[in-house]
């Protein structure tokens, strides 16, 4: 607590009171955390003012439950007169409990039906598939939501349905949603209908009578943004403040290597190697080094050196504010839209995908082959870089026959 505090008789007043053989534990998580010490120093004392209300009404410091938190900031408000955001004292104290085994075990929660076989899903899908935590997320939202909707609370018995109720379901889904939605719903109840005939729940594999869904992003022109308005997006970050100097170390993985958010964001300070200039690159299921550029690296370090919040984390790149954590891709994806609204950049697009696109068509202008392009974007898949074979016309001119009859109009 010598970190936040001055004062040693403050310091032992804590100490004395009934929390205060884990408020030292507090501390060392708000010290790494990177929490200013105004912050850190209030909620030391909210804690501590927490167990001396819980001391005089007789209750066990490891009841650590919402309900009795909520009933002492209503009668500290009554007393003071104002409320207080203490929602962060009570989940570090509690987590420090819980670590310790102090918590009293709160009576479980029965589930349904319905929720019992979604967790047996999830599980499947984690340990034995191996899925990234966040399409287990959302193949779990897709078939929760649909098994809510067609067993409610009650018994889910899987072999009651039929192909033509599956089928219509997707019917009715995908004409409601949009493509890249619908898409995930397919492979969602794709992959449960499989688990479950997999573990015996269904006779038939249900799975193969889903239709796809269309997939029309062949047909569209790769839209990346221009090498001015990189600029401009670039020239706006405030480089003189720490949430500058990341936006513009991240901006600049994004222009010149062309980075997606997820490889970003789960960037490590293992993945540099600052004397040969390398950065390690793990994205969609696979990993590869990639040359770091001269003034991408020097953003980086100035971040690092000047910007980074002190965290006992690895990645990184970490949020502005306390607790000082990952960034998550939606995070990564509004550093872009604040960027092009900071640049007076009126477009359609706002995501990160832009840079990549804009990255493949400079390349391509300046000679390098498909190959060469797949190879820097990381695609898995050699098809994938087709699709910037529409942008160089230059090539496709050569292609392009005559139109009938033109030749013999120039004649006349």
């Amino acid at each position: 607590m010598e970190r936040f505090l001055t004062r040693r008789s403050t310091i032992d007043k804590l100490r004395t009171g009934p929390l205060g053989s884990h408020l030292d534990e507090m501390a060392e998580y708000f010290s790494a955390a990177g929490y200013c010490r105004e912050h850190a120093r209030f909620q030391l004392r909210f804690a501590a003012e927490f167990g001396r209300w819980l001391e005089r009404r007789k209750l066990p410091l490891g009841e650590m439950r919402a309900e009795r938190f909520a009933a002492f900031l209503r009668d500290r408000a009554r007393r003071r007169g104002t409320l207080s955001a203490g929602a962060i004292c009570f989940k570090v104290l509690r987590g420090v409990f819980r670590r310790k085994g102090l918590i009293v075990v709160e009576p479980s929660v029965d589930r349904t039906p319905c929720r019992r076989r979604v967790e047996g899903y999830k599980a499947y899908l984690r340990q034995e598939r191996r899925l990234a935590a966040v399409t287990v997320m959302r193949y779990a939202s897709v078939v929760e939501g649909w098994l809510r909707e067609r067993f409610g609370d009650g018994p889910v018995e899987l072999s009651f349905l039929s192909p033509a109720e599956v089928v219509a379901y997707v019917r009715r889904r995908s004409s409601a949603i949009g493509r890249k939605t619908a898409k995930l719903v397919v492979a969602a109840l794709r992959s449960f209908l499989r688990y479950a005939h997999y573990r015996g729940y269904i006779r038939r594999d249900l799975a193969i009578g889903i239709p796809p869904i269309a997939d029309w992003s062949k047909t569209s022109i790769p839209r990346g943004i221009s090498q001015p308005h990189i600029r401009r997006v670039l020239a706006s970050c405030d480089r003189r403040r720490a949430g500058g100097r990341r936006d513009y170390a991240i901006l600049l993985l994004f222009a010149r290597l062309g980075l997606r958010v997820s490889e970003v964001i789960s960037l490590t300070l293992e993945d540099i190697d600052w004397e040969q200039g390398i950065l390690n690159v793990r994205g969609k299921g696979s990993a590869g080094q990639l040359p770091l550029p001269a003034d991408a690296g020097e953003a980086v370090a100035a971040y690092l050196k000047r910007g980074r919040r002190p965290s006992q984390s690895r990645l990184v790149f970490l949020g502005n504010r306390a607790p000082a954590t990952g960034l998550k891709a939606p995070a990564g994806c509004a550093i872009v839209a604040r960027a092009l609204k900071r640049a007076g950049i009126d477009s359609d697009r706002k995501g990160t995908h832009q840079f990549r696109h804009a990255l493949a068509t400079q390349m391509l202008r300046r000679g390098a082959s498909l190959h060469e392009i797949g190879e820097l974007l990381r695609h898995r898949n050699v098809q994938t870089t087709t699709i910037y074979a529409k942008v160089d016309l230059r090539a496709l001119q050569a292609l392009a026959q005559p139109w009938p009859g033109a030749a013999d109009e120039r004649v006349a």
